[in-house]
């Protein structure tokens, strides 16, 4: 009688073995998995990072398409005036070339995060456009 009873612990034991190889399996193929999406991520860093600035950028072109008056004036001075004026399409389309050509520079660096920054802040300049025209003195 002991024996059997010595033999239904000696079928549990594989059972628990068995469970945590596959535990181990599933949790190595998880990590290989996302091993390979963060070296996709990593040999598609540029195209990731340039994504959401181009979709930004398109978005502000639009809108100051839209919201910015038929003549764009640049250089406020203290008069309240500007000291030329642009037209629309003009201030639209560079602020929007400036930051393609950015994003062109660190598709051609080989160390993508110096022009990557300045293309963020180029995305500034629709901003400012759109505030100075807005609400002149």
């Amino acid at each position: 009688m002991e024996n059997s009873g010595s033999s239904v612990e000696n079928r549990r034991e594989p059972a628990k073995a068995s469970g945590m190889e596959k535990f181990k399996a599933v949790s190595a193929k998880i990590n290989s998995i996302i091993n390979l999406i963060g070296v996709w991520l990593f040999r598609l860093r540029k195209f990731v990072m340039a994504a959401p600035v181009v979709y930004v950028a398109l978005k502000l072109a639009a809108y100051n398409t839209e919201h910015l008056p038929e003549q764009v004036g640049l250089n406020l001075q203290s008069t309240g005036e500007f000291a030329t004026t642009v037209a629309r399409s003009l201030a639209v389309s560079g602020p929007l070339g400036l930051t393609i050509a950015c994003l062109f520079l660190m598709f051609c660096s080989r160390k993508a995060m110096y022009p990557w920054a300045v293309s963020i802040f180029t995305l500034a300049l629709p901003l400012l456009l759109l505030l100075s025209n807005t609400y002149p003195a």
